[in-house]
């Protein structure tokens, strides 16, 4: 399968993509030390990297080992995993690959992983790579962790050895425009996805709306702009064609070939159209800008296509398609009032969008985008995947009644098609997901299904049959019947009313489906359901009623795959209510005996493996007693409120339920800020400070006189700036960092008046946006700002190496975040995690939670802090979390002094985030031998148990 292929050959005929394209020419490998000779060296990092050298018989992985690549008749297939790209949307590529990773892992499937930079370079990386938060928390690390390769060419090579299909993982430019796609045809290696060519068209948005036009649907009106020509006149009169005012017209700019979301905004009238589609282009975002219409009252919607055909005989079936509704509570933005679906709120736990599966459309019109984006997938080539973007307009709408008799129009209104996105998003809550469970698909099952499915195309793949569903294995049905019987059950609960709830519900979330692939347990998702309002924060003590009364939801498997917790409990009210209920499962069964038509035909498919279920409904009260009933262990993944304040540890030990994390005072003292430093200040002496700190209630603070409490206030704490954070609220909301009096006035402002969210820069000194705890905190801590020393992750690529690790160290101190893991009295730290801030002096909330953003170095690099010193840092660790009494697990924040290791301590958090991208997973990687986070909740599970023996 080797090839002589070689950039340099290609003629102009077969460049299409490819010429847009600056291939490095050399890439340096890695530089090694000590004096083993190069190749003996090479071989020993391939190993270790899960890399297959040709002559190889086997597969040596760095996450399970040895697994043979022939066993009599059992083949494993090679599946080579790359992620990364030049685009913007790089970072989300990784957490595509990440959940990928997760759900495909198995005796009969080998994964090995590669990553492409921002230069195209490409690198073999390890397993463990694929958990970072963001690329940029190994870029800079690539030459020493990972196998680079000198260019492409020996890329494909070593692919056309190694692997035996390619699942291409990346979203936006050189993943869905045909370059990766490019590559592998030239060097015949199969891949999962449609071809380049019919990428390239299908993903230039100006393009695919014109082919969408040839082809007879209905299309936005659009404008393009190409390069440095600004074409005023043309657009002023397009404006005027389209009946949109030249001044104040609304319309959408977006790059033609950037993906779904990026550099999207909207624009009123022409010049500030042009002033936005210059910025795209300035940016470097894109060369061709699109300027469409603003399609008022309309309805976003996507859906999913799913090829179950033969080879190369098409059969798309297009799953239950999602309707998008953008949502705004509270105070809105002005900038906000024509709100489109953007990067933020595709990728960002917040309240700003909720998803509809089914959409709440007509079936007229869900019978419309099916039958539609089955024609789409048809008509241009597309394979295996694809998820499909339009909008469903009333009949008044202008671009409705101008369709004419083009396909999309019904008595309802008119669907139009309007993007198409060759790699779909497979974060572990993305639109492939949802829709695929909500018609029998598991995480495992859709993703295996996708890639056996590709085989069928290369004939030297049709003896590989990897099981689609490995959950569903066979065994007889007695041997079954016992097995579940003897697992061990599992609650995990996550969501309540903090600020924190859409982050408590991706922690849930990301400990349900670890634990899930466990087969001896059985592991049920349960919803701690928020409040049902809080318009009137001034009545929120009324919902602070007996905390037994609180409501749990036990949930399907399809039901939890949300982004907020309020979506969720939506879902949950859907599923009951008989209408809903009935016309949601008239759709499952119809989509399902549509894929069951092409499935049936393949002898790999294993079957559905996710029921209809329905949601249950329990107090709280009820839900503590039916886990004793049912001897559940429970995973409390509640942050903040009764997660974190000992209230619900409490109900649990009075009925002897095992549950992991601290107990009931560990967790109330750690709750409190001012109480966990109360306990800590005798440590002084030990290498374990405190900060001082004022609390004030916040309905004194809104009666004070600002100007005398901000003078009062760096007298007593001694200091110029000042952090300002809620006392008994999680670690990530509110928390802001105050340079004048007027940053202190905007601050209370904000609080009566309930905003959601302070906008980036509201303060005198830069920052981003920062999330508001709802309702507001009734106690708030003002404490000194520490000054650390900014560290910046440099990309360079002139004279220096490609990346750079840049910190001045002035002050010594560095920021912080530890894990902590065991048992009461003997607990012990992880590896600790360097912060790097992106932007502001504040992690925000995107930087601590979401994978795309944020920059954590672990371990922290010995240009910051020597081993001697990190040595000292885990010690007074360890005391802080002994001398706390804390158990199971936990994460502790704090300040260290990079030269002697001592420690300021900031707060402790003991439910931590436990996102797939939250640095306990890296630091649980850092251990030797790595734990992955199957292995690391498994292993927080079983402490739990232990205790409670």
């Amino acid at each position: 399968m080797a090839s002589s292929f070689s950039i340099n050959s290609i003629t102009p005929r077969t460049t299409s993509k490819l010429r847009n394209y600056s291939f490095p020419a050399f890439k340096t490998t890695i530089n090694f030390r000590g004096k083993k000779s190069s190749s003996n060296l090479i071989c020993e990092r391939s190993c270790r990297l899960g890399i297959v050298r040709a002559s190889s018989t086997e597969v040596v992985d760095d996450h399970h080992g040895v697994a043979d690549v022939d066993e009599g008749t059992k083949k494993v297939l090679r599946v080579g995993l790359i992620c990364g790209g030049p685009s913007a949307e790089r970072g989300i590529s990784l957490n595509s690959a990440r959940s990928v990773l997760d759900h495909i892992q198995g005796d009969d499937l080998h994964v090995s992983c590669y990553y492409i930079d921002n230069n195209l370079n490409a690198f073999a990386i390890s397993t463990a790579q694929v958990y970072s938060n963001t690329p940029a928390d190994f870029d800079f690390k690539l030459e020493s962790l990972a196998q680079g390769f000198r260019s492409l060419t020996d890329f494909t090579e070593h692919l056309a050895s190694s692997v035996d299909i390619v699942f291409p993982v990346i979203h936006g430019r050189f993943g869905e425009d045909g370059g990766i796609q490019e590559l592998l045809e030239r060097s015949n290696i199969p891949f999962v996805g449609t071809g380049s060519t019919q990428c390239e068209k299908a993903f230039d948005k100006y393009d695919a709306s014109l082919e969408l036009d040839r082809q007879g649907f209905v299309t936005v009106p659009n404008f393009l702009i190409q390069g440095s020509e600004m074409d005023e006149s043309g657009l002023s009169k397009w404006f005027d064609q389209n009946l949109l005012d030249t001044k104040l017209g609304k319309v959408v700019v977006k790059p033609t070939r950037a993906g779904s979301s990026i550099g999207v905004s909207v624009a009123y009238g022409v010049t500030d159209s042009l002033i936005k589609a210059n910025r795209i282009i300035s940016e470097g975002i894109d060369d061709k800008v699109l300027i469409e219409i603003f399609l008022e009252g309309g309805s976003e919607f996507t859906a999913i296509v799913l090829d179950v055909g033969s080879g190369f005989d098409c059969q798309p079936v297009v799953l239950l398609p999602t309707e998008v509704e953008l949502q705004s509570h509270g105070t809105v933005d002005v900038r906000e009032k024509d709100a489109i679906f953007n990067y933020r709120r595709k990728y960002l736990p917040t309240r700003q969008v909720a998803y509809h599966t089914p959409p709440r459309f007509s079936m007229d019109v869900i019978s419309k985008i099916r039958e539609g984006a089955s024609l789409l997938f048809q008509r241009l080539g597309l394979r295996d995947f694809a998820r499909i973007d339009g909008w469903f307009l009333p009949p008044s709408s202008k671009a409705s009644s101008s369709a004419g008799n083009k396909f999309g129009r019904t008595d309802s209104g008119s669907v139009i098609f309007t993007d198409i996105n060759l790699i779909s998003g497979m974060e572990q809550t993305s639109f492939l997901f949802q829709q695929a469970s909500k018609v029998g698909f598991s995480h495992s099952n859709i993703l295996r299904t996708i890639i056996q499915h590709a085989c069928l195309r290369f004939p030297a793949l049709l003896s590989h049959n990897i099981i689609s569903s490995p959950s569903t294995r066979s065994k007889s049905s007695s041997v079954t019947e016992a097995f579940i019987k003897q697992r061990k059950k599992v609650y995990v609960i996550f969501g309540g009313d903090t600020s924190e709830r859409q982050v408590s519900l991706m922690s849930g979330t990301n400990v349900w489906l670890n634990l899930r692939a466990s087969d001896d347990l059985e592991v049920t998702p349960c919803l701690l359901a928020p409040a049902t309002s809080y318009s009137d924060v001034s009545n929120f003590a009324n919902h602070e009623v007996d905390k037994k009364s609180k409501t749990v939801w036990t949930l399907p498997y399809s039901l939890l795959l949300r982004h907020t917790t309020e979506e969720v409990l939506d879902a949950c009210l859907e599923a009951i209510e008989p209408n809903r209920a009935a016309l949601t499962s008239h759709l499952r069964n119809q989509v399902m005996d549509d894929l069951t038509r092409g499935l049936r035909k393949h002898s790999w498919f294993n079957g559905f493996d996710i029921s209809d279920e329905l949601p249950k409904k329990f107090s709280l009260d009820q839900w503590v007693k039916l886990a004793k009933e049912s001897q559940v262990t429970v995973f409390i993944a509640v942050h903040g409120g009764i997660g974190e304040d000992g209230t619900l540890q409490s109900l649990l030990e009075d009925e002897a339920v095992p549950y992991t994390g601290p107990g009931v005072m560990a967790s109330k003292t750690c709750m409190d800020k001012v109480a966990t430093s109360l306990a800590l200040q005798h440590l002084t002496d030990s290498g374990v400070l405190t900060i001082n700190k004022d609390v004030k209630k916040k309905e004194d603070l809104l009666k004070m006189s600002i100007s005398d409490f901000w003078h009062d206030l760096r007298s007593k704490l001694h200091c110029d700036t000042v952090c300002v954070k809620p006392a008994r609220d999680g670690c990530s909301t509110g928390v802001a960092r105050l340079c004048c009096e007027g940053d202190l006035t905007f601050y209370v402002n904000a609080l009566q008046d309930c905003l959601p969210r302070i906008p980036p820069n509201s303060l005198s000194k830069a920052h981003g946006m920062i999330e508001m705890p709802n309702p507001p905190p009734d106690l708030l801590i003002f404490e000194p700002f520490v000054e650390t020393d900014e560290i910046v992750v440099a990309s360079k690529s002139r004279n220096e190496n490609a990346h750079n690790l840049l910190w001045k160290g002035d002050s010594r101190w560095v920021e912080v975040t530890v894990g902590v893991v065991g048992k009461r009295g003997s607990m012990r730290s992880l590896t600790p995690s360097v912060t790097v801030k992106e932007s502001g002096d504040i992690l925000s909330l995107e930087e601590k939670f979401q994978g795309g953003t944020g920059i954590n170095l672990t371990p922290p690099p010995s240009s910051i802090m020597s081993s001697a010193a990190l040595g000292r840092c885990k010690k007074h660790i360890e005391l802080i979390a002994n001398t706390l009494q804390l158990e199971g697990f936990s994460r502790i924040d704090a300040f260290v002094h990079a030269d002697t290791g001592e420690v300021l301590i900031i707060e402790v958090n003991t439910v931590p985030g436990m996102t797939p991208s939250t640095v306990l997973i890296h630091q649980a990687l850092s251990e030797q031998p790595p734990l992955y986070p199957q292995q690391f909740f498994r292993k927080l599970l079983d402490l739990a148990s232990e205790r409670s023996m």
